[in-house]
């Protein structure tokens, strides 16, 4: 496992677990940190869906996730997840994600979004624009291919 810092990510959300989070056996279950991952992607990408044609004419879709749990957490919790875009291909966007109790790295996602034309469903070229959106806003540069 790579060093993952919080201060890795230009984007973080705060996450507070809750009791409907637990498992039998009192740890936060791990299909949770989906739903953290969900949480802070869309957060990220919260400027461009904000455009008319988002999720109507082109937009993003997940294509993979995967989870890497590091430690048990238990609730309650604050957590902070932070998110990126570490490397940005044709049409495809590979992602990280750190979800941290405190300075506390206690699991990472890893996904592969594709940027989407919805009106023809199939897969197209991330813009430009959104590539400029990209790079703007992450502290370590992503992987360009």
């Amino acid at each position: 496992m790579e060093n993952i810092q919080l201060s890795d990510f230009g984007h973080v959300v705060r996450i507070p677990t809750r009791w409907s989070d637990l498992d039998a056996l009192g740890h936060v279950n791990n299909t949770k940190f989906f739903t953290f991952d969900e949480d802070v992607r869309l957060s990220y990408f919260k400027e461009q869906m904000d455009k008319p044609s988002f999720w109507k004419e082109q937009g993003i879709i997940l294509a993979n996730i995967s989870a890497d749990f590091i430690s048990q957490l238990h609730h309650p919790a604050d957590l902070q997840a932070g998110f990126r875009v570490i490397s940005i291909g044709r049409s495809s966007l590979k992602t990280l994600a750190g979800i941290f109790n405190g300075d506390k790295l206690v699991a990472v996602t890893r996904g592969t979004i594709v940027w989407f034309d919805y009106v023809n469903q199939k897969s197209m070229a991330v813009p430009e624009d959104v590539r400029q959106w990209i790079r703007a806003r992450e502290k370590i540069a992503p992987a360009e291919g």
